[in-house]
Parts: C-alpha cells; structure tokens; sequence
C-alpha cells in the first residue's frame, strides 16, 4: 500500500493536540517532503528518519514521499514526529501492517542509529491519549513520566526495531512503569531559623490559607532561609495537583520522576525578563509563574525587578492562571502559586535596623522611590507583609535561645487547618470568592466595627479588605473554631501595617 497513517500529538499549551501523520509513496524522482506547518526541527527529521530505517535493516524507498502533518494550522515542533513518520513510511512500503496503526499513537525522536530519544510533554500526550482510547508508544526515558498519567496505557520502547517489531507483531514492548522515589521528599527544617517569631507564624498562616506573603528587613535576618523553608511546611500534594505540577514541568523538559509529588519551589534572579517570568516565546511556554503551580515563587530582592515586570504578576495573582497572546496563537497555563517576596526596607538596607557601625544613610526621598516601584495594586493582592528584625548576636550564638519547632510540628497544625478549609468549602482560604465572603466570613459587631476603623486609618481598599478577612478565617481555623473572633481580625490586619 502506497499510503500509511499514524497518530501523534502536537503540544499547545497545556494542551497535546492529535496530529495525523499521512504518508503518501508515489512514483517519481526521489524526494521527501514534509507537509503541515514543520518547524526546523521537524523538517530535519528526514535525514534522522533515513538514517534510522536503514541502520535497523529496514529498505528505505527511494520514491517521491510526502509526509503530511495534519490539521495543517497547528505548528508542528521538536524532533517527537520522527517516529511516527518512520512508522507510516515502514508501513505504506508494505514492511509493517497498515490497521495495526490505528491502535497506537507514537512520538520519539531517533538517533541515526534507531534508538529513541526522549521528548518533552510526555506526560500530556498520555492523559490525551487515554482519552484517545488508544495506546501511547513512547521512548524508555520518558516512559515513566507518562505512566503518571491515571489510566493510560503507555508503552516503553528502546528503538525503532523494538516499535516495527511490536506493531508487526513479533514482539511485545514493555508497560511503563512510574519511576519510584528511592526517599521521601527532603526539605530545609523550620528549626534551623532562630528567633523571627512572627515571620515563622505568618508563615504558618500563610501555608495553611495558601496567602501571598512579602518579608521587609534588613539583609542577614533570614528572609531567604525562611522562604526555602516555606515547602517543608506546605501540605501533601493530592494526585491530581501532583499530576498538573509535573505536565508543566515536563513542557519545559524539568520534570523530575524522582521529585513526583514535591511542591516546586521557584526562585528566579531578579534580572528575569518578563517572558522568563510569566512564559512566552514566539512558541509561547510556561514561565516561572506556571512551573510554580501548586508550589512557591519566590521573589528575592523583590524592589529590583523592573517595575513593568512585576505588574504583569497582577493577572496571575488574582485569576490564578496566566493568559499569552501572539499572531498565531493564544495559550492560557496555570498558574496557582504561593507568592513569597523578600525585599530591604530601603536602598542600603538598614533602615530600622539600629546598628552603630551600619547606620542607614537613605534620604527619604530615595526610601519613597524604592517603594514606589512596587505598586499599589500589586501590594493589594499580597495577603501578609511581614517585618523580619535584625536578631541579636545572643540569639544566634546561645544555642538555648531562639529553638523554633521542627517542620513537621507546624506542618501537623497546617494540615489540620487546611483540612477544615477543604471540609467546608472545597479550597483554601486564599481562593474565597467575593461572593463567599459573607457566608463563610461573617464577622460579628465588634469584628466590624474594627475593620471599618482599620479601613479609614490604613487606607485599605475593598481588595485588601477581603485579603485580610480571608486571613483572618485562616488564624480561626489555625485555633480550631468556626466564627471569626475579635483577636483574628486583629491579628490579620497587623499583617498589613509593614
């Protein structure tokens, strides 16, 4: 048979999109042609594809070929077609059966020599290949990225030869297996922080409400060690976060087997673009927001990122999803992360840090414009701002002073807490619509009389109004009672007075 048709899958966005791949041999001078929209990448898979049949044995037909990837509008890139090209090519030249085909889908890219190299997307080419009904054949080292996907049937193959033998029958490839950790995930222990007493509780409030949070204070007082702790306090992934988590990692190719199920923790240099930061590309990819989904970002030094940078966080922060236009394409990616933002208090840093041989030598009007480049509406969407005191050398060098808790003590009350948050309305405290608010927020006479002064003296906007009530139910839900008290209020409005 002259023509042969494999299936494959083509990534847009989040999204594998079903790619069919024609083959067509006819008579004529030799050539191959690549039709569909090929990326370089793709059109260069007619020399690997040559190389590959005829290293495994296979004839190589020196006819006129045309190759179509179809629908011919979606782009087509990466070296993941060179399989289900070499596939339709073996069977339209009647060396592989033609109605097996329709029962697989493939992607790998091949060396010269026919073995199989790993592609990016793995794991969301097989939960849409489950949908498929059909059987996702995937190079050996992406197969156990693709087993993650619940229910699919994925097929782990080494080369060309093992795939042609097992499509002819002669041959059964081996089921992907999920990869398992040889260790449980391993994070940076609470207790190393001494001292920063309230940054470690608005940090426990934060990880069980899943609230922004900004730490101000001088250099040295542990605003970084603080934040790479952040994970090690957070709750255990569920099966459907840890699955998301790891297909936005693997678009990138920074999907890890051995991480399945870590929080992801981000810290991008404050020199990042804006692309590096929320995705893009002419191929737009996910950026730092989206690989941080369901994890944390951190933004260190958070004063120096240009201004235009950090004002496109303001999307994200409030939809918890990021949307990229271009010519040709729009692509939406998730983007559901903790934002921690660690910052001095002015240019040299020691304002307010009472130290003799460092005193701060800022004007205020430098103070002014070091603030000002973070916005209003940006500062409005961080739930918690934080200051994080010099400590003094007793705390740091008496090993009595300053023990905090181990990680996993405050994880027990964060999970407990987030628990009761899920029980009643299915997600974290941090993710309460407007609209419900009034239901699962109510505040008594005395709670509201506060915020009505709190809103006139801090000038509170009604955005920031809902932050700090939504705080406040997460110190209730810390204390294990349902109304929101007085002193809950109190405390989550002096999260705000930074």
């Amino acid at each position: 048979m002259s023509l042969a048709i494999a299936h494959s899958r083509a990534l847009s966005g989040m999204h594998a999109e079903p790619v069919t791949v024609e083959l067509h041999i006819a008579n004529g001078n030799p050539a191959f042609n690549l039709v569909g929209l090929p990326e370089v990448e793709v059109r260069e898979s007619r020399d690997r594809v040559r190389a590959a049949i005829q290293t495994a044995g296979f004839d190589f037909p020196y006819r006129k070929l045309t190759a179509n990837l179809a629908p011919a509008e979606i782009p087509k890139e990466s070296g993941r077609f060179d399989l289900p090209i070499a596939i339709s090519l073996l069977a339209a030249s009647g060396q592989l059966p033609v109605k097996r085909l329709a029962e697989f889908e493939f992607a790998g890219e091949l060396g010269l020599n026919g073995d199989l190299r790993p592609v990016r997307g793995a794991l969301a080419m097989a939960l849409a290949a489950k949908a498929s009904g059909r059987t996702l054949i995937v190079p050996a080292a992406s197969a156990a990225e693709a087993a993650l996907a619940p229910g699919a049937h994925v097929l782990s193959a080494q080369s060309l030869l093992q795939v042609a033998a097992h499509v002819a029958g002669r041959q059964s490839l081996a089921a992907a297996s999920v990869a398992t950790s040889a260790s449980a995930p391993t994070y940076p222990d609470f207790s190393d922080v001494r001292g920063q007493a309230q940054a470690k509780r608005a940090l426990e409030i934060a990880a069980a409400g899943r609230h922004n949070v900004l730490l101000i204070g001088p250099p040295g007082t542990g605003k970084s060690m603080l934040a790479h702790r952040l994970p090690s306090i957070l709750p255990p992934m569920s099966e459907q976060e840890a699955v998301e988590s790891a297909a936005l990692l693997s678009l990138v190719g920074k999907f890890r087997a051995d991480a399945f199920a870590e929080r992801p923790i981000r810290a991008p240099h404050h020199s990042a673009s804006a692309a590096a930061l929320v995705g893009g590309g002419s191929d737009p990819k996910p950026g730092e927001i989206s690989l941080a989904h369901h994890g944390v970002l951190f933004l260190d030094e958070f004063a120096e990122y240009d201004r235009r940078i950090l004002e496109v966080l303001r999307e994200p922060l409030e939809n918890r999803a990021i949307n990229i236009s271009r010519a040709a394409r729009q692509v939406t990616y998730p983007a559901n992360f903790m934002l921690i933002a660690a910052m001095n208090p002015c240019p040299d840093g020691y304002l307010g840090a009472q130290i003799a041989a460092k005193p701060c030598r800022c004007t205020p009007d430098q103070i002014a414009r070091y603030r000002g480049r973070i916005s209003g509406p940006l500062l409005d969407r961080i739930d918690m701002q934080i200051t994080v005191p010099m400590q003094g050398s007793d705390m740091l060098r008496d090993p009595s002073k300053g023990l905090g808790e181990a990680s996993a003590v405050i994880r027990e009350r964060v999970v407990e807490a987030n628990g009761r948050a899920l029980l009643r309305q299915g997600k974290p405290n941090a993710l309460l619509g407007v609209g419900e608010l009034a239901e699962l927020c109510a505040l008594d006479a005395s709670s509201e009389a506060l915020m009505q002064q709190a809103t006139v003296k801090m000038g509170l906007s009604a955005r920031a109004q809902h932050r700090v009530v939504r705080v406040a139910r997460t110190i209730a839900d810390l204390a294990g009672v349902e109304p929101i008290a007085l002193s809950h209020l109190a405390e989550a409005l002096g999260y705000r007075q930074t």
